[in-house]
């Protein structure tokens, strides 16, 4: 069995413009030649037991995660008895399980969950609450959420025999009411999740924006006459020569994650910022042109790991001063579609009446599994990252491909698997084409990828 942790919590982020050049300065630091290692998943939503599981490719995964010093995985699900009423916008299905299923999160070895993502706020306030005190008594750290905007901004801390490390837990992807918000003398403070806003601009041709102009005045609403930028539509359109999407992050949420993280980095031997973020161009497998600058902002903050997730796809893998930035893990566990209950505006949506029930619903959004999460494949695979250091310098990072389960029976699919054979090869090369327009030189020998920074 492995070995047993004591674990602590506390959360930490970091300012962008002081941050060059500083962060990890005054951190205590493991010896210079002692090994460390994490393990590192993507997406979670657990709704099944999978402590009773015994696949052979399963109980690998299992002793990985074991393995490892420290490990974690975005925690995708709300953990209540219903007690709490469903928010009028969810982010996407309203996610919540059985709180007993905390533990199976735990048997399978995690010690660090994020909080902050899509689903934070299904249930509102109390959902977050619960969920928070479920986690809490199973004993793993989590970042992320909180009564307030500093509260859900700061780091939270796992003491592991060989090290300590901080967890700052953030999201660009979210319903806005999800978002946690400061106090004032005479207004409560907004609980919610740590958020990482951003803005959106489509750039167009001049042509396009004229056209775009007359539509506008056509419907009868307000444009200007002339000029080189247009909003519409609640969106921002500027003349540029060529169409193209350009995004980004709110400066001010910016310097104050920033600055967390510089103040963690310096209260822990290694700092993981984990980037609950859907965001990419025309291809899914790109991160957002936001979701790059703010993952190389924390490593300038002083982040030794910044994992992503929140597509649903992997993404590329970046070594940036040292330090490895993983865009998107993929999905490690997907159980989507068996959620207990749904709300009725989900019903709704797809002309159901009060006899369907959350069966129909899933075969009514994926057209009987033709389209949708159920028919796309990426969606059903993932990596689990394990970088190891010397003392502080990265050393190398495994890669282990995983697969949950594409076009196998509900009960089977959504559960993960160490990919072999040919899926194994298709998921490592998949990871080297997305992380080599970064740099990144990613080596696969049987099964297993591996990432070794230059020196």
């Amino acid at each position: 069995m492995r070995r047993l942790v004591v674990r602590s919590a506390v959360i930490a982020v970091s300012l962008v413009g002081l941050v060059a050049g500083v962060g990890g300065q005054g951190r205590p630091g493991p010896a210079k030649s002692q090994a460390f290692s994490m393990a590192l998943t993507g997406d979670s939503i657990i709704t099944r037991r999978i402590a009773n599981r015994t696949e052979s490719g399963f109980l690998k995964l299992v002793d990985l995660v074991r393995g490892a010093d420290a490990a974690f995985t975005n925690l995708e699900m709300l953990f209540h008895d219903y007690e709490p009423y469903p928010m009028n916008e969810s982010g996407g299905t309203y996610m919540r399980a059985e709180p007993a299923l905390v533990d199976d999160i735990v048997w399978f070895g995690f010690d660090m969950v994020s909080r902050a993502n899509n689903h934070t706020g299904d249930y509102g306030a109390l959902g977050m609450r619960l969920t928070t005190r479920y986690v809490a008594k199973a004993g793993l750290v989590q970042a992320g959420v909180g009564e307030s905007l500093t509260e859900a901004r700061e780091a939270r801390f796992f003491d592991a025999p060989g090290g300590r490390v901080a967890l700052v837990s953030v999201a660009s992807t979210f319903p806005d009411h999800a978002r946690a918000s400061r106090s004032r003398d005479d207004m409560p403070a907004r609980p919610g999740l740590n958020p990482l806003r951003f803005s959106t601009t489509y750039v167009v041709t001049r042509d396009q924006l004229e056209q775009l102009r007359s539509t506008v005045r056509a419907l009868g609403l307000a444009a200007p006459a002339q000029g080189r930028a247009l909003t519409a539509f609640r969106a921002r359109f500027e003349v540029g020569d060529a169409p193209a999407v350009r995004t980004e992050a709110n400066a001010d949420d910016m310097a104050e994650i920033a600055a967390v993280v510089n103040n963690a980095s310096r209260l822990a031997d290694y700092t993981v910022v984990s980037i609950h973020g859907h965001e990419g161009g025309r291809n899914r497998a790109v991160p957002a042109d936001f979701l790059v600058t703010f993952a190389r902002a924390m490593v300038d903050a002083g982040a030794d790991i910044v994992a992503g997730h929140g597509p649903h796809v992997i993404r590329g893998i970046e070594l940036y001063k040292g330090k490895a930035i993983f865009y998107s893990l993929g999905d490690f566990i997907f159980e989507n579609d068996t959620v207990l209950r749904l709300p009725e505006e989900n019903y709704e949506r797809y002309d159901l009446g009060p006899d369907k029930h959350v069966a129909d619903f899933a075969d009514a959004r994926s057209g009987s599994g033709q389209r949708g999460f159920v028919a796309d494949r990426e969606i059903w695979e993932g990596i689990l990252a394990m970088p190891r250091w010397s003392g502080h310098a990265l050393a190398d990072i495994t890669l282990y491909p995983v697969t949950l389960g594409f076009g196998q029976p509900l009960g089977l699919r959504g559960r993960p698997q160490l990919a072999e054979g040919e899926l194994a090869q298709k998921i490592l090369d998949d990871v080297a084409k997305r992380s080599a327009p970064f740099g990144t030189t990613v080596t696969v020998s049987d099964a297993v990828g591996r990432i070794v920074p230059a020196r």
